[in-house]
């Protein structure tokens, strides 16, 4: 007895007949179809059996219906984009959709590499430095007036040059007799710190921090020997080419403060009247 061969859904035989095979069983192709088959997104009709089946993020169609949205013309085996669900060819979804450059003023195509900036669009190949007409790609660069510089173009063209070093000044700086220095480059004549963001002074247009120039240029205080630095609106008392400190200014026997009051002076030293009343 001969064994049977029949289609796994329906039944019927499919000795001599056209089949297909779907985990291990047989389908006559009007089951197969109706069963498994995809529909055109297209027509809405399935894709048989004997169709080639094209297929982008879960959609389906007839090779015939795999055309662009646009002009109608096939997508098969050509590059496509995809638009609010519709399908295109480059050609139609560039004169649509796709930026223009904002050098050349022609499409960027899609699937290109583009530069944008502040809304505008490049070519990679049209994003270049205004000066030395040299790619930018993905290196810094500085706008100016509505062109675009590579970083070392603008530093020779614009930028200030410190007076210290003689390099530009990218970021930052000082301004110091009306001249730009880097803050690095700004530091006090003698000790060599930095002298942005601190209390300074100069001396011969030299400038120095205030330890610096208290150090070698202050008078000393006659009572403490500390520098009087004259800066900040310090006050002092200047008698016979000797100085104090305010609070320094003092009776050398009973410490009261002669600032404002008379005086005697004894050699080095300096009394109030009552003290200095037996001299």
């Amino acid at each position: 007895m001969t064994e049977r061969f029949d289609c796994h859904y329906c039944k019927e035989s499919l000795f001599g007949k056209k089949y297909i095979l779907k985990e291990d069983s047989p389908y006559c192709v009007k089951c197969y179809e109706n069963l498994y088959s995809n529909t055109c997104e297209e027509c809405k009709k399935p894709i048989g059996a004997d169709c080639k089946d094209l297929s982008y993020k879960d959609r389906h169609w007839h090779e015939t219906c795999f055309h662009c949205f646009q002009c109608k013309n096939s997508l098969v085996d050509k590059p496509f984009a995809a638009k609010e669900e519709h399908l295109l060819c480059t050609d139609c979804y560039s004169n649509e959709y796709s930026s223009k450059c904002n050098e050349c003023k022609k499409t960027i195509m899609p699937g290109t590499r583009k530069m944008e900036y502040k809304g505008n669009s490049w070519h990679e190949t049209c994003f270049i430095c205004c000066h030395c007409q040299q790619p930018i790609g993905t290196k810094s660069f500085i706008p100016k007036d509505n062109q675009n510089f590579c970083v070392p173009c603008y530093e020779k063209q614009f930028a200030m040059q410190c007076v210290q070093c003689k390099e530009a000044i990218t970021t930052g700086g000082v301004t110091y007799r009306e001249q730009p220095w880097h803050k690095e480059c700004f530091v006090c004549t003698a000790c060599k710190k930095q002298l942005s963001g601190q209390r300074f002074t100069s001396r011969d247009e030299f400038a120095y921090c205030l330890s610096c120039f208290c150090n070698l240029y202050a008078k000393k205080c006659a009572g403490c020997t500390n520098p009087i630095s004259g800066l900040g609106g310090t006050k002092y008392i200047s008698f016979e080419e000797r100085q104090w400190h305010n609070d320094c200014f003092n009776c050398k026997k009973c410490s009261l403060s002669l600032v404002g009051r008379g005086f005697l002076t004894e050699r080095d030293d300096i009394l109030c009247p009552e003290c200095g009343k037996d001299i």
